[in-house]
């Protein structure tokens, strides 16, 4: 039996196992994946800011 990657608990179903997190500690994963992706610049944004700030 393989445990959960965020709590350590003990994963019951094959669903959590193959996923490697239980059902409500996939949900805080993805939200927490998805608020850190939100917060995220590509390279081109940084370069834009980048020649703005030059450009003053």
């Amino acid at each position: 039996m393989s445990n959960c990657k965020r709590c350590n608990r003990p994963l019951k179903t094959t669903q959590s196992i193959e996923r490697g997190y239980g059902p409500t500690c996939k949900k805080k994963h993805d939200e927490a994946e998805a608020e850190f992706l939100k917060r995220q610049i590509t390279i081109d944004e940084y370069a834009e800011y980048e020649a703005k700030a030059v450009g003053r």
